[in-house]
């Protein structure tokens, strides 16, 4: 069995967990990093939308285990290649001195959908700790 295709990103902030896990489950934060608009029900089987300029992404939460790990469903609205949850993605929220590691895995992208969300991970998860560090 082959693993599956997966994009990655990874950053730390100067911010314990407790502070950066919010930024995934609260509409008013998630947006100061990801996206200009959110609904977030964050609990097992509760929405998951984002919408990043004109493309929204929806989903659901799969797990939501404060303050260490989130894990969400991904898709496109209307994408024939991967619609609305098709795709998982696993934030893990690790403990680093005084400070915290996010790491971002997308899991199970299409091959043509990989080099975009490749760049778009890089760059919200690069503007994550000022977005943190600035509330």
């Amino acid at each position: 069995m082959t693993a599956s295709p997966t994009v990655t990103a990874t950053t730390r902030i100067a911010a314990p967990p407790e502070a950066v896990f919010p930024y995934f489950t609260d509409p008013a934060l998630i947006v100061t990093w990801l996206g200009d608009q959110a609904n977030l029900d964050p609990r097992p089987g509760g929405v998951f939308a984002v919408d990043i300029g004109t493309s929204p992404a929806r989903g659901t939460y799969l797990s939501v285990e404060p303050p260490t790990r989130v894990v969400f469903t991904w898709g496109l609205p209307g994408n024939e290649t991967m619609p609305t949850g098709s795709t998982t993605v696993e934030v893990l929220l690790i403990p680093d001195d005084d400070g915290t590691v996010v790491s971002l895995t997308h899991h199970d992208l299409p091959a043509e959908h990989r080099p975009g969300h490749q760049e778009g991970w890089d760059t919200f998860i690069g503007a994550l700790p000022a977005a943190v560090t600035h509330h």
